[in-house]
């Protein structure tokens, strides 16, 4: 399949409905047709219509979903796009370096775009849900970018970056997808609880960070294996645990 109809568009909370409508133009600009919505404005709005011009069949066909995690649900990998940097916004990627990333990815898989709201973007739990996290580089002075703007750039990375062809005809190692990560998250989590590692009352703070770790080392299939069988060991060893060292 070609590398654009691969390429999944979020907008989470979007809150102006011509936003939306300039969104599905610039996506039909770039050969892009899949747009998701979670939680948006009203999208049957005279302004969305107005400003998707000719895209208004992508508008009408964008599906509606309640949660990210819903919407991302079929998507192997996913990139959340922020401006700010913090604790759990670091090792921030380019546009074109996601576009690089996404060339070890199995052929057939899927990668969603999550874009947040105008005027706060999306919240560090929703950013925990993505595989990277990336943003378009501005002038320091002023670094706001239109949604639709934003937008655009990411889809013409795509739309130029077609996945690299490898000279030497060697398969290129394939990472693993969230459906593959997702599992090695939850028993990482169950574990490290049952080991007495995470805080029982907020587990979220620890394992955000393990998800930073985890996928900064740009896991493939084998290497997620490897570290299930590790926790399974872990769990067997810990039989007789009475709890936490030092409590």
């Amino acid at each position: 399949m070609d590398i654009k109809g691969r390429i999944t568009v979020v907008l989470v909370g979007t809150q102006s409905p011509g936003n939306i409508g300039m969104v599905c133009r610039a996506m039909k600009n770039m050969g892009l047709s899949d747009l998701r919505l979670v939680n948006p404005c009203r999208v049957d709005h005279p302004d969305a219509t107005m400003f998707a011009v000719s895209a208004r069949d992508l508008l009408e066909a964008a599906r509606i979903y309640s949660s990210l995690g819903e919407a991302l649900s079929d998507c192997e990998f996913s990139v959340a796009t922020t401006r700010r940097h913090g604790k759990y916004r670091n090792e921030i990627c380019t546009p074109g370096e996601i576009v690089e990333k996404f060339s070890g990815c199995a052929p057939q898989s899927r990668l969603a775009l999550v874009f947040g709201r105008e005027d706060s973007g999306l919240t560090t739990d929703e950013l925990a849900l993505c595989r990277w996290q990336a943003t378009i580089p501005t002038a320091d002075e002023y670094g706001s970018l239109n949604l639709s703007q934003a937008v655009l750039l990411f889809c013409y990375e795509f739309f130029k970056g077609a996945l690299p062809v490898d000279p030497a005809g060697k398969t290129a190692r394939e990472l693993a997808g969230s459906a593959s990560l997702e599992p090695l998250y939850d028993q990482m989590e169950r574990t490290f609880l049952r080991i007495g590692y995470l805080n029982p009352q907020n587990p979220d703070h620890m394992m955000r960070s393990m998800r930073r770790i985890f996928s900064r080392a740009e896991l493939d299939e084998r290497e997620v294996s490897a570290l299930r069988g590790l926790l399974s060991q872990i769990d067997w060893a810990a039989a007789e645990f009475k709890g936490k060292k030092g409590a």
